[in-house]
């Protein structure tokens, strides 16, 4: 992670928008409980070796706290079929959607692959769309200014610039596919605000 942190780092102060990374890193999920998180939906989200893990329903571990810029860190497993993401800069706690939040998509059988795993829905296309399905996989966020970036196991998925949302929760998502069973999972979820 420091690597990768350094890296950014390099490539923001480049790029115009950097600002010292400050502030420390806070642990969201650490495997033991989801007492950081509200849960907005039907998803059953439940504790199972070390992950939180939801399987039926619709919804949402929604973040206490809101974050404006900030770094980010999730490692997640996921089904091919699974319908899930991590979304960003929210701007209602109670409803999550894709317009009000940044949805930085996970499901890799997501009908239009232009926005399937490591995209930002409706936002920033992935092209060639990584799989993720399967197994556990790392994902990096950066959100400085209306700057973006992705990276899912080390590679960057997207780079972009929407002004949209300054801030807001995060929310960790399960959305059920009728008819097609799957699971996700998270574990170690942290975050370091920045600026």
């Amino acid at each position: 992670m420091k690597r990768i942190s350094a890296i950014v780092i390099t490539l923001l102060a480049l790029a115009g928008c950097a600002t010292p990374m400050s502030g420390s890193w806070v642990t969201l999920f650490d495997g033991t409980t989801l007492t950081n998180f509200n849960r907005v939906g039907d998803a059953n989200w439940r504790m199972e070796d070390g992950a939180a893990v939801a399987n039926a329903g619709s919804g949402f571990l929604v973040t206490k706290e809101p974050y404006g810029d900030f770094e980010m860190v999730a490692e997640f497993w996921a089904d091919t079929d699974t319908n899930s993401g991590i979304f960003i800069r929210c701007n209602d706690a109670a409803k999550i959607t894709a317009t009000g939040c940044y949805e930085v998509n996970i499901w890799d059988a997501r009908p239009d692959p232009n926005y399937g795993t490591g995209g930002i829905v409706n936002v920033a296309m992935v092209y060639p769309m990584p799989r993720a399905g399967g197994k556990w996989n790392s994902m990096h966020i950066y959100a400085i200014g209306d700057r973006m970036i992705v990276y899912l196991n080390g590679a960057v998925t997207v780079d972009v610039r929407d002004a949209k949302l300054k801030g807001g929760p995060i929310a960790l998502q399960f959305g059920e596919v009728k008819g097609k069973p799957a699971v996700v999972k998270f574990r170690r979820v942290a975050i370091r605000p920045i600026g």
